[in-house]
């Protein structure tokens, strides 16, 4: 789960992992790919030996009369240590490859992974037979056996030149260099030397060269004359083929890494266009939000930052038009109880003026210190000084300051137990409790109920009255900054609208959100804040965390 976790979040650790699989899948392939070329080639390197012996051997199989040809394909069998038989091609399971290449005079080799035999077949011309052997491992009695086809064949050209001109034939015919040279330009060994002069062939191994090759060396009915053959040997691990495994490989990888990296370019370009969007003063701009990943919190945050800016510039705009409207009654007030002042010279009339004066400077002071509160909650995030608040004494507390304003309104609290705590700012949490509170003393006919608690790691605290409620339909207004109702809510009931805007921006500085509904009980208007019992990232004094978890019961539970 960890493991699917990181995965999912990490964009590092996903490029990581995907270019180490991409880099075992491509050599994994890579040497498959290998193997099965090196096989291929192998196959082919067999055919190229076994059709220049089978060629030959089948050109001296033809040029014997019918009598000569069962004796001399015992003997060769003998020579080759296997039998060698005549079989009509009709006979054969043929593949068409196989099929085209007996008809273009080329040996087909059938190996047997699991004896190690190859099964050797080659056409004899104008027969519709094949010559076909089992041979094991080619060996020097082989070797010896198709030199002497090549001498047999050369018997045919008297002259030296023709000799030579006949092996070049050859040469260009099967890609292996044949030719008569000089005895004295070899520089053989005198082991060597005796092995030519008793008939033998000499096998020589040079691996100075860049491609390995074996010659053959056998004497020729010339005299001072050795026919030479010169084979390359088999290389599993060719320059060209890793050159081109490689280049292969890299290409692999290549295209392994554009589809890791292609999907994350694609999305920075879609965030690049929603930033551009945005500077162009399009603020409904939203970006695709996909999985859990460093870019998708990164587009994430660009949405809520768009939304909160946008919101900033609209409660900006609302404000201004609000604060202008709201400042005109009492500025008037002022300048008409100055007016009165200035004309009238009665005593107690101007200390009631004066009084009026005063009352309406309040009232002004008032309200720039609820649009200060608003804006600063609504600007960027407030310093909170996190604690454990015990919830009992906070409701006992606003129920004491509640009933010390003298209003004839029943004040009941249904306190949670006193060990019953959660993390938040006791400050603003008073503002908020305050608040609410407030506003059901405004409309309640006779009783309000401040009620608190814990359930499932969520604080709540619930203020609920005996008024005329507020309709579904405008619950979501209260929440506006000055925004008024057209019920019982109205002016009348005081204040400027922005009680419970500051309710709502602290309840989502608290990671909590404010709703608002009938009381089951009272009927009127129910205000709830939750928010959760611990703040996510937010460390606070080691003795109230200690402190809160001594009693029995754990936080977060409620009696």
């Amino acid at each position: 789960m960890a493991i699917s976790s990181i995965t999912e979040r990490s964009i590092f650790f996903r490029i990581y992992a995907g270019l180490l699989l991409i880099c075992f899948l491509v050599a994994f392939f890579g040497y498959f790919l290998m193997q099965a070329i090196n096989q291929q080639r192998l196959q082919s390197y067999r055919e190229s030996i076994a059709t220049v012996a089978f060629y030959l051997g089948t050109a001296s199989y033809d040029r014997r009369s019918v009598e000569e040809k069962e004796p001399w394909l015992m003997a060769v069998g003998r020579e080759f240590g296997s039998e060698i038989h005549i079989v009509p091609m009709d006979s054969l399971e043929l593949k068409g490859r196989e099929l085209k290449r007996l008809k273009e005079g080329k040996s087909v080799v059938r190996y047997d992974e699991i004896s190690r035999h190859s099964t050797v077949y080659h056409a004899i011309d104008n027969d519709g037979s094949v010559l076909s052997a089992e041979l094991d491992r080619i060996n020097e009695r082989q070797i010896h056996a198709v030199m002497g086809f090549l001498l047999d064949e050369l018997q045919h050209y008297p002259s030296l030149a023709d000799k030579q001109a006949h092996l070049a034939r050859l040469s260009q015919k099967f890609g292996y260099s044949m030719a008569l040279l000089p005895l004295p330009t070899l520089g053989l060994d005198r082991e060597q030397f005796d092995r030519l002069s008793a008939g033998k062939a000499v096998l020589s191994f040079d691996n100075e060269n860049q491609r390995p090759h074996l010659s053959v060396m056998m004497a020729s009915t010339i005299p001072n004359e050795v026919l030479v053959v010169t084979v390359p040997l088999f290389n599993f691990f060719s320059l060209d083929v890793i050159i081109s495994i490689i280049l292969i490989c890299l290409l692999l990888v290549s295209f392994g890494v554009y589809a890791l990296i292609f999907p994350l370019e694609r999305r920075l370009q879609l965030l690049q266009m929603g930033v551009n969007k945005v500077a162009e003063g399009k603020l409904d701009t939203m970006v695709q939000v996909a999985g859990y990943d460093d870019i998708a919190r990164l587009s994430s945050t660009f949405n809520t930052m768009t939304r909160h800016i946008k919101r900033l510039i609209e409660s900006q705009r609302e404000l201004t038009r609000a604060v202008s409207h709201e400042l005109r009654t009492p500025v008037a007030r002022i300048r008409f109880a100055v007016d009165m002042l200035a004309d009238d010279d009665d005593y107690d009339s101007r200390q009631m003026q004066k009084q009026y004066i005063d009352e309406d400077i309040a009232s002004l002071n008032e309200l720039i210190d609820e649009i200060l509160t608003y804006a600063k909650l609504e600007e960027g995030s407030p310093k909170m000084d996190w604690e454990m608040v015990c919830l009992k004494e906070l409701l006992e507390q606003i129920e004491r300051e509640t009933n010390a304003l003298g209003k004839p309104i029943a004040i009941q609290i249904k306190p949670p137990a006193q060990k019953v705590v959660a993390m938040a700012d006791r400050r603003y949490l008073h503002r908020v409790v305050q608040n609410l509170a407030g506003n059901a003393l405004r409309y309640a006919k006779s009783t309000i109920i401040i009620s608190a608690g814990v359930k499932k790691g969520m604080a709540f605290v619930t203020v609920e009255d005996d008024g005329h409620g507020i309709p579904e339909a405008d619950r979501e207004k209260v929440f506006i900054p000055f925004a008024r109702l057209d019920d019982s809510r109205t002016r009348a009931s005081g204040g400027y609208g922005l009680g419970l805007s500051i309710v709502s921006r602290i309840a989502f500085w608290f990671s909590g959100n404010m709703s608002v509904d009938e009381s089951p009980s009272l009927h009127g208007a129910r205000f709830t804040m939750e928010w959760p019992v611990k703040q996510v990232g937010v460390v606070i004094v080691a003795d109230e965390l200690t402190g809160a978890k001594s009693e029995k019961k754990l936080i977060g539970t409620d009696e």
